[in-house]
């Protein structure tokens, strides 16, 4: 387990993921206290990444809930292999066994399918604490986050069949939100909060070097400046770093140098993903691309 903020910093960068020292402090106490660590921020900006960056350190399961509008207790806790148990039955009554053996055989823990809520808690409980990312809880209904704080108070699920099934252990939880809606404070409470900002520019084209290497110095600072810019923009969804990297790898495949009005209008797709946000990006490209040089010269 890693002892200081500065190692987890280090380790992070290991595994090429730039975090601020606010985010280290944050992942550190929340692998200390074995405490939920809540993030919050614009998608694209690496929330998700945390999850897998740290199941990678840990050497361990990364477990992933994706949130959706309508998710329920089937979809994320468990639920029951309903045409396994009736072949059981039909089995069981074909070899003469009563009724008691079979009402006894119904709710047997091999008929039990288990979600990844569940999945998390048993892999903790077997030794090896995996890593739970609940992805876009804002997504979900409000009603699935009171099913999470059974969960999040004392890491055990409870099954009317079979009974709670607990860990001494707790997983480690990442939650992520896009902040579309408000969190419940009951299920803040039980985390620990960090906000991700969208990178600095000097961040931003750090990011860049690690991450698309054969990049030339003058067509990252230009890359980055263009994205800088573009967030300025009234947009529905500005590009995140996610986008910034997709469109510096789609650059060298096209084996650019620099960039040109005409190809960064040819490329807008990779950037922005709603035609509004390409025509409003469109009408004010050249204004972009002017404060982009200027952005890039100056590295602010």
């Amino acid at each position: 387990m890693y002892d200081s903020i500065e190692h987890v910093q280090a380790a992070l960068a290991e595994q090429h993921y730039v975090a601020e020292r606010g985010l280290a402090t944050a992942i550190f106490l929340a692998l200390k206290l074995r405490k939920p660590l809540f993030l919050e921020g614009e998608a694209g900006v690496g929330k998700t990444e945390i999850a897998k960056v740290l199941s990678r350190l840990l050497d361990t399961e990364l477990i992933r809930l994706q949130c959706y509008e309508g998710l329920d207790i089937h979809a994320a806790m468990y639920e029951w292999n309903y045409a396994a148990q009736m072949l059981s039955l039909r089995l069981l009554e074909a070899s003469g066994a009563d009724r008691a053996t079979m009402e006894a055989s119904l709710f047997a823990r091999r008929f039990l399918e288990a979600r990844p809520l569940l999945r998390a808690i048993e892999a903790s409980a077997a030794g090896k604490p995996a890593v739970l990312l609940i992805d876009e809880i804002d997504r979900a209904d409000e009603e699935f986050e009171a099913l999470l704080l059974e969960l999040l108070s004392d890491f055990q699920v409870t099954i009317p069949e079979l009974g709670t099934i607990t860990t001494p252990t707790p997983p480690i939880v990442i939650i992520t939100s896009n902040r579309t809606r408000e969190v419940h404070d009951a299920l803040k409470r039980r985390c620990l909060y960090t906000w991700i900002e969208y990178p600095s520019f000097e961040k931003e084209l750090h990011i860049v070097r690690i991450k698309v290497p054969d990049l030339s110095e003058d067509l990252a600072r230009q890359v980055v400046g263009v994205i800088q810019e573009m967030r300025s923009l009234e947009l529905f969804k500005s590009p995140g770093v996610a986008e910034t990297i997709d469109w510096t790898t789609a650059l060298v495949e096209l084996d650019r140098r620099a960039l040109s009005e005409d190809i960064v209008r040819e490329t807008l797709g990779v950037i922005l993903k709603y035609q509004d946000d390409i025509t409003t990006a469109q009408g004010s490209l050249a204004d972009v691309l002017e404060r982009a040089r200027l952005r890039a010269e100056m590295g602010r």
